[in-house]
């Protein structure tokens, strides 16, 4: 059971929820006013890095196709 907790499987749908989260963070706050840019770059930068790690761990789980 705790094996399951830690796959790559529940990882990645891990990932996609936070990424889903910022999306939607970032969302409201830049339709503030006057938004807090600051902000915004940081929630931005964790947002590709998350897009980045969720990248990786798909390419660990897709078999490779024959060349």
């Amino acid at each position: 059971m705790t094996s399951n907790l830690h796959s790559p499987e529940r990882q990645l749908i891990e990932l996609r929820i936070e990424h889903a989260d910022l999306d939607a963070l970032i969302d409201r706050l830049a339709e503030q006013s006057p938004p807090d840019q600051l902000m915004l770059r940081r929630l931005k930068k964790r947002r590709l890095a998350l897009r980045d790690a969720i990248t990786r761990l798909e390419a660990t789980l897709e078999p490779k196709e024959p060349a």
